[in-house]
């Protein structure tokens, strides 16, 4: 029985064809649990619109987009009411094989989705099966229209991270559907592919006229490319609006955990009416406004810890550690903890050849840092990573951690000494409640006061309350915790995150950056391989460009985001505001919102009620 009142939603204006999406008292309760995820919810997508679904971890975005390629209910049973309508087909009628040709969906874990040897074979896979004759011809165009023809003869498993992403989305395209789905499109890439992606995806909707539809937590993404929003909380949209208006409720979005981008945020600040919605026009808002610059030598500003968007509207005081980090002072050289000389690790093809990812590396990481570990999608940071933990050993030259050569270990008796975060949490959970994977290494080992350090470990990384769940059914930012909770119960010396940030909404990343900012206590080094430019510039003291098997810098955020020979040739992307700063070249370079807008006079604080009419949410 749904008990939820019927939700009404705004919506763009009608263009005058049918819409391609109509969704109707729509509610759908999974099985085992005691109430709807999605509730009662009423919403339109207009045929050639590009629609960002939007709202926190558990909003029920990705259940919503699934009921359009009819996996919710066909595959994900459970109790169904109301109707969903694509291109006039009644989802609940047809089949999920029947609706791929309408509905194509490009999963946030998109690497599964590869089922075929070659790439040519993977984009050929839903033609062929459809008995489409013009199967090449498909192939042929869909490889074409996003660019990457070159890569017929590839072998999957050769790809990056961009490439398999553009050959899931292309695989999709073979079918020539109405809409295209893509759930988190840049969860798991560099920010120069992630950028390539969505202008793959708008040409797809401006040339071709195809529906986009993504899931999405980057709110920067959606302010440039998107045309209408959809912010989903508990289960239903709060409402649907053009991306002007969307935007211009920012403080509504910061509510339902969708804090606006920098060029929204710096806007408002300064009373833009509309906001900015890219780099170019929150520039040109900010540039009549700009203090006289410091001159050299004078004292940079200071005071970038927490989000960028949040520090313009709390103004939050940092850590002195992270003041420091953020000014780019370099902190006092400590005791080495890891090493590498020499170090040449590569792996072999299937014709035999070797591959090298690393090549003649020399790196020494100390106590005391902080070092984010950066580069484009195979450039080799998760191989540096595993060579540290021992899991795998250098083809040539020595890894030392804690002064222990990894050669002369394994990588179990490894553990003692450095802890490995894996991407993906859920490969981390072997027990059956978030207790016991913690307390699973100390009693293990045997470790003194075992019971009282997974209490104090529980209670440090806020799971006391989930304590006795399965870690693999909490929600993303939970997992985070909970693989974070298992690292420091190793006690490590080196502490190595893979990824922690990616999949997370922005309320969950600044969760998990806030624990990474606390570990100074309890783990003499910590290492991070991301593509978050946000994590980097608020919490990294140093950072290491990977680029073709070597360091390409060592340098600290500050003078990383300041070299544009260096990000352009490494495809990485500063931050917002760091573009902003860029744009109006200011010396030295603030990093986040909260260091450009002291360069700003004392204008209007960002309001912390909606822009425009408010509409009320319900519960």
């Amino acid at each position: 029985m749904h008990t939820a009142a019927p939700t009404t939603a705004p919506i763009p204006e009608r263009t005058g064809a049918p819409p391609v999406i109509r969704v109707k008292d729509l509610s759908f309760r999974y099985p085992g649990t005691d109430r709807d995820t999605l509730r009662n919810v009423d919403l339109t997508i207009e045929r050639g619109d590009f629609v960002a679904v939007v709202g926190g971890n558990g909003s029920a975005k990705t259940t919503l987009c699934k009921t359009f390629n009819g996996l919710v209910p066909h595959y994900w049973n459970g109790d169904f009411a109301g109707g969903v309508h694509v291109g006039g087909v009644d989802t609940w009628d047809s089949t999920v094989a029947e609706l791929s040709r309408r509905v194509g969906y490009v999963y946030q874990d998109f690497q599964n989705q590869l089922v075929r040897p070659t790439v040519r074979d993977e984009v050929a896979f839903g033609p062929l099966n459809f008995g489409r004759a013009d199967h090449r011809e498909r192939t042929e165009e869909a490889l074409a229209q996003l660019g990457i023809s070159h890569l017929r003869d590839r072998f999957v498993w050769q790809l990056s991270g961009g490439q398999a992403h553009l050959v899931a989305l292309a695989a999709v395209l073979a079918l020539r559907p109405e809409v295209i789905v893509v759930d988190e499109p840049v969860a798991e890439l560099d920010p120069a592919r992630a950028r390539e992606i969505y202008l793959r995806l708008r040409e797809l909707n401006q040339r071709e006229g195809i529906t986009v539809i993504t899931i999405e937590h980057h709110a920067e993404f959606i302010a440039e490319f998107a045309r209408s929003v959809v912010l989903m909380a508990d289960g239903a949209p709060v409402w649907h609006l053009p991306v002007q208006e969307a935007m211009d409720r920012h403080a509504e979005l910061a509510a339902h955990g969708v804090p606006a981008p920098d060029a929204v945020a710096l806007s408002a600040a300064v009373g833009a009416r509309p906001v900015a919605l890219d780099v170019p026009s929150a520039a040109a808002a900010l540039r009549p406004l700009l203090r006289e610059r410091p001159t050299a030598g004078a004292p940079e500003p200071t005071g970038a810890s927490a989000t960028s968007t949040r520090a313009v509207e709390a103004g939050p005081v940092p850590t002195a550690a992270a003041a420091s980090a953020m000014a780019g002072a370099p902190e006092a050289a400590g005791e080495v903890v890891a090493s590498l000389r020499g170090v040449r690790h590569g792996y072999r093809s299937v014709t035999g050849e070797l591959s090298t990812v690393l090549d003649d590396l020399d790196l020494d990481l100390r106590a005391g840092e902080r070092v984010a570990l950066v580069g484009t999608n195979g450039a080799g940071k998760t191989t540096l990573m595993k060579l540290l933990t021992g899991l795998i050993v250098p083809r040539a030259g020595t890894v030392t951690v804690d002064g222990i050569d990894t050669r002369t270990r394994s990588a179990a008796r490894m553990a003692d000494h450095v802890s490995y975060l894996y991407q993906h949490p859920q490969q981390m959970f072997l027990k059956d409640t978030v207790r016991e994977d913690i307390a699973l290494f100390p009693r293990g080992r045997k470790v003194p006061d075992a019971e009282a350090i997974v209490d104090r470990i529980v209670r440090d990384v806020g799971l006391t309350a989930l304590a006795d769940r399965d870690g693999r059914s909490l929600s993303g930012g939970q997992q985070r915790r909970a693989t974070l909770g298992i690292g420091l119960a190793m006690r490590p010396s080196l502490l190595l995150l893979d990824e922690p940030t990616s999949s997370l909404d922005i309320r969950a990343r600044d969760d998990v950056t806030a624990m990474l900012a606390a570990l100074s206590e309890t783990v003499r080094c910590a290492v991070v391989a991301t593509h978050d430019m946000e994590l980097v510039a608020t919490w990294a003291s140093r950072v290491l460009v990977l680029d073709q098997g070597q360091v390409l810098a060592d340098v600290t955020p500050r003078e990383l985001f300041s070299r544009p020979e260096i990000t352009s040739r490494t495809r990485l992307v500063p931050p917002q505001a760091a573009r902003i700063a860029l744009e109006l070249g200011l010396d030295p370079l603030p990093l986040t919102a909260a260091e450009l807008r002291q360069r700003l006079p004392d204008g209007p604080a960002l309001s912390a009620a909606p822009v425009g009419p408010t509409v009320k949410e319900v519960r």
